[in-house]
């Protein structure tokens, strides 16, 4: 069965955004943020295409995620950590590493018998991560294959990220890893000096523009479609959708579209995003619903059954609808047909 919405989902962009920012990284490897289930595009989808760009290491939030990919990733970073009940699969996979958050982890590493592992330090952030000042015995005895920070600010120009990047640098310097890594999509952008030997994009590979000097080179991934339920005539004076909050000013024509807020097309979109027949930009009218949406095709050649291209361009659509960047790739639902070219 086909669904009557659907995400297009452009090859060839997530590949330019990766390659792009590998250029961007300099000599450092560049790798790929594929948690939440690849930002909401598929996981494997995303492994795939990148590993066959060149892609080598990838970053998974749960040992779930990273049994996901196992199969097809190189190697499979699991920023969350080591929990006892992790461990049979943290012993499966020689390819796939914990990264170690605390000394418990640290320790549990350790005693079940160590091994290639990774390191979280937290540079302040106060998030995940061993603090920067723990002292270098802690270390002592693991074979750190990659040492991580992540920085909290690199979206801004913010004096914290000079100040992780020192309390970083002093960590690395103390103890020994093969490779060192503090940059997300953002932190690419900071400067060459932010990019150590490895970078981690997320965001940015999906569409998304994590800061000013990152417009114009990155291209959209995503493009939201949804079928026309119904078009139907509001007259002057007539009302759309939940609570009566819009009221037409003129007679209009109106389609409904298979597509709401359970699909992750939120109610911050009612009455500020837009839509799509052909070249005509049409208004949302009215609430979004549940599993409807309200559009003005006043002037549009739209029947039903056609479909309707949602503009999720991912800087614009974050400031029609007051959501991030990330929520609106990770919150797009299971009920889109996801029809990669």
């Amino acid at each position: 069965m086909h669904a009557p919405l659907r995400l297009r989902l452009d090859s060839a962009a997530l590949v330019h955004n990766w390659r792009t920012l590998g250029q961007r990284s300099g000599p450092a490897a560049c790798g790929a943020a594929v948690k939440a289930n690849g930002y909401g595009l598929g996981a494997r989808e995303v492994v795939g295409r990148l590993v066959e760009a060149g892609c080598r290491d990838f970053f998974v939030a749960t040992w779930a995620e990273a049994e996901a990919v196992a199969d097809i990733a190189p190697a499979v970073s699991v920023l969350h950590g080591l929990r006892e009940e992790d461990l049979p699969q943290a012993r499966r996979w020689p390819h796939i590493r914990p990264v170690l958050n605390t000394p418990v982890q640290i320790a549990r590493w350790r005693d079940s018998g160590g091994g290639p592992c990774d390191v979280m330090v937290d540079t302040g952030m106060n998030r995940l991560g061993v603090r920067w000042d723990a002292p270098t015995a802690l270390f002592e005895g693991l074979e750190i294959h990659t040492l991580l920070s992540h920085l909290a600010c690199a979206d801004e120009d913010h004096p914290l990220n000079a100040e992780q990047h020192a309390r970083f640098a002093e960590v690395a310097a103390r103890v020994p890893a093969k490779r060192t890594s503090l940059a997300n999509s953002a932190g690419i952008f900071l400067g060459q000096e932010f990019r150590f030997d490895l970078t981690r994009p997320g965001l940015a590979l999906y569409g998304g523009v994590p800061c000013p000097a990152a417009e114009g080179v990155i291209r959209q991934v995503v493009h939201p479609e949804a079928q026309v339920l119904q078009r139907r005539r509001m007259r002057a004076g007539e009302t759309a959708g939940y609570n009566a909050t819009y009221v037409a000013q003129a007679d209009q024509e109106l389609a409904v579209l298979n597509i709401g807020y359970a699909d992750g097309y939120g109610r911050g979109f009612s009455d500020t995003g837009t839509v799509f027949a052909g070249d005509v930009a049409c208004p949302v009218r009215g609430r979004v619903s549940m599993d409807l949406l309200i559009v003005d095709v006043t002037g549009a050649d739209v029947a039903e059954g056609d479909w309707l291209s949602i503009d999720y361009a991912l800087p614009r659509a974050s400031a029609a609808s007051g959501r991030s960047q990330y929520e609106l790739l990770t919150g797009l639902g299971r009920r889109f047909d996801r029809v990669w070219r």
